[in-house]
């Protein structure tokens, strides 16, 4: 069975809802970011499988293929690898490599991680990350805790939603000040 990953990134107060200018998807311009584009691209390599809900695929599918000049390699990476999105609505995703799940979102997921391959990561698509997290679908959770506090904004975890421990399986600083911690379900 494929493992399912949450991979967010997340303020210090929780919120995963990118409301203010503390996420930049190309890096601080003067910020040595090298490090952490260095364990993005571990992960991408173990994954080939990418799952988002449509309107987190449609903000990608606007922005990063457009990039001409991308030194963060996130645009080669989303161009290759396999994109599934969940949308009941959307026919043709206008994307190479890209396959377009309309049933029930827990009940796709489930089959798309009895299928044969790799890692699997969710990314933004904070209701499709709720709905999987009550359905008990996530395997892991990967978080890139950025030095903020937003003070506002959507969580990663539905109100009043309660796992009772996490094991923490690593975790990392990195110089520009983002942590990251890698949790599986106890």
């Amino acid at each position: 069975m494929r493992t399912l990953a949450i991979t967010q990134n997340i303020t210090v107060d929780g919120s995963i809802e990118m409301l203010g200018d503390w996420f930049d998807p190309e890096g601080q311009a003067g910020v040595d970011t090298s490090d952490l584009l260095a364990e993005m691209h571990r992960q991408s390599h173990d994954a080939d499988g990418f799952l988002v809900g449509r309107q987190t695929f449609e903000d990608l599918r606007g922005y990063w293929p457009t990039l001409s000049d991308d030194a963060t390699g996130v645009s080669d990476y989303l161009g290759r690898v396999q994109k599934y999105v969940i949308s009941s609505t959307m026919t043709d995703p206008q994307w190479q490599n890209t396959r377009v799940l309309s049933g029930d979102p827990a009940e796709e997921v489930r089959a798309l991680k009895d299928e044969p391959g790799s890692d699997i990561v969710v990314t933004g698509s904070i209701m499709l990350c709720h709905t999987l997290i009550e359905a008990g679908l996530v395997d892991e959770y990967r978080l890139f805790v950025y030095p903020v506090v937003q003070g506002r904004g959507r969580r990663l975890f539905p109100d009043g939603f309660e796992l009772p421990a996490l094991k923490l399986l690593e975790a990392k600083a990195f110089r520009c000040g983002i942590t990251y911690s890698r949790y599986t379900p106890a």
